[in-house]
């Protein structure tokens, strides 16, 4: 991408930051804690601004950063977010603390593959967000996808992976071969899949939006 396109996307901001948002981004960075770049926001907060969604169930909550974003954004939205390290999990809960959102955010600390999906709060989404274990989301997103609504869209943050997938893996290391591996499997998964129409884009670190196909439509193809 040149740098006067770069220039160009780069004056069209719709993302409210404040004191707290910019101190999470620079603990974040700081502390090595993995979150949703910010074009990757924009995007999402973007799609979910259309969409609309009285529901969204997060999978790994980190810090608490994108339940923030999405808290503040989108002010009737109800979110749930799952997060299974209890250090990251109570970082989280401190910043929501300060940021009084706690009646729009339920921050749950568990092991997303563990926990029974009738244990949460809220048992039908519009949006299921991925971002958590890469090598996990397949797993993820066949254990929750029941709970999407018949119109629900499901984001897969973080499936360029800093464009290792297109690395030459012998110059890899082992556990990152690995990974690169199980990623590259599930943008083949994704794209494949015959229930879902999915776009993967080259934002942020790569985001996939895939959408419930339309059952009649499945039934003309079958």
């Amino acid at each position: 991408m040149n740098e006067q396109l770069l220039q160009l996307m780069s004056r069209f901001k719709t993302i409210i930051h404040d004191d707290l948002s910019i101190e999470m981004k620079k603990y974040a960075e700081d502390h090595h804690v993995p979150i949703i770049q910010e074009q990757g926001l924009e995007l999402m907060l973007q799609l979910l601004r259309i969409k609309n969604p009285s529901a969204i169930l997060e999978i790994g909550t980190a810090i608490g950063y994108s339940s923030l974003m999405m808290a503040r954004h989108l002010p009737h939205t109800k979110i749930v977010s799952i997060e299974r390290d209890p250090v990251r999990y109570q970082e989280a809960v401190s910043y929501h603390e300060r940021a009084s959102i706690g009646n729009q955010v339920v921050l749950i600390e568990a092991d997303a593959l563990e926990i029974e999906n009738n244990q949460l709060p809220i048992l039908q989404y519009d949006v299921i967000f991925i971002d958590a274990a890469k090598a996990q989301y397949q797993k993820f997103f066949e254990k929750y996808e029941p709970l999407l609504k018949e119109d629900g869209m499901i984001i897969s943050d973080n499936l360029i992976f800093h464009g290792h997938i297109f690395d030459n893996q012998q110059k890899q290391s082992r556990n990152l071969k690995q990974l690169v591996r199980k990623i590259n499997r599930y943008n083949e998964w994704l794209a494949q899949h015959e229930g879902y129409d999915t776009l993967l884009l080259p934002i942020g670190d790569g985001v996939a939006i895939s959408m419930k196909k339309n059952k009649e439509i499945l039934k003309e193809h079958c």
